[in-house]
């Protein structure tokens, strides 16, 4: 397996804070890592500062991607070389349909112009194994949306621009059953030997269906623990303030 993301020393503030200390972590292609954590330890803060969040400010580290440093780019540049955040609470877009949101986004990240019909079917048969709705394409961008037809529609997006390494922001926070089941198989059949997820939560309705490969412990803006997937066990077993004792200043 080659090497996809590289983090090393990331030091990361907002505003006059420091809210990531020195994260060191690698993901290779086809592979699957789980962050896990308590709210507020910082997990949000770095799949946004992987993507390049103006609001986030790298202080010390880099982030190479594909073999490039990406560190200084901006969003759009990251997402052109494959990279991919669905949010842990999407926005509402109105005036732009999902339909022209997609099509511009993947013309955008493509360099060329999506050809209308066969984008058409393509998008129809993805909202059809998400067992969405053909008219949320025509809706405006999760205006109206309930949660669940959010994270649904992030899930969407993901498929629809196929990228080399999807971040995946509590997904499964606020589905139903029947709902984190169909969100589930759709990330595990997009999953292939040459893409990678990271992905959070705290809820482990999701890794019901996807087995990681990689489990990490972040706490206070440090990762104090990684490990195989059996981590999940001892982190159910044990809770997360186990671990709050190996997050050293």
């Amino acid at each position: 397996m080659s090497e996809l993301l590289r983090i090393e020393n990331l030091h990361v503030t907002a505003g006059e804070k420091e809210l990531l200390h020195g994260i060191n972590l690698t993901v290779n292609e086809g592979e699957i890592h789980v962050i896990m954590g308590t709210n507020g330890a910082g997990k949000s803060t770095l799949m946004h500062s992987i993507m390049g969040n103006p609001s986030y400010n790298v202080t010390e580290g880099s982030i190479v991607f594909c073999g490039e440093d990406i560190t200084e780019m901006d969003v759009d540049e990251r997402a052109k070389l494959g990279l991919f955040l669905s949010f842990q609470n999407p926005l509402a877009v109105p005036g732009i349909t999902v339909e022209n949101f997609l099509r511009t986004a993947k013309t955008t990240i493509r360099g060329e112009q999506q050809r209308l019909f066969p984008f058409k079917r393509k998008l129809q048969q993805q909202m059809r194994e998400l067992d969405m709705n053909a008219e949320y394409a025509e809706r405006y961008l999760n205006d109206g949306f309930s949660g669940g037809e959010r994270k649904k529609n992030e899930i969407l997006q993901m498929k629809m621009l196929n990228p080399k390494l999807a971040m995946l922001d509590e997904t499964d926070s606020g589905l139903d059953v029947d709902a984190v089941r169909v969100v589930s198989k759709n990330v595990s059949e997009f999953h292939t030997e040459s893409n990678s997820l990271i992905i959070i939560t705290h809820h482990n309705q999701i890794l019901q269906y996807l087995r990681p490969d990689i489990v990490h412990v972040l706490m206070d803006g440090r990762l104090v623990k990684t490990g195989p997937a059996s981590l999940i066990d001892e982190i159910e077993a044990r809770g997360f303030e186990h671990f709050r004792s190996e997050a050293t200043v």
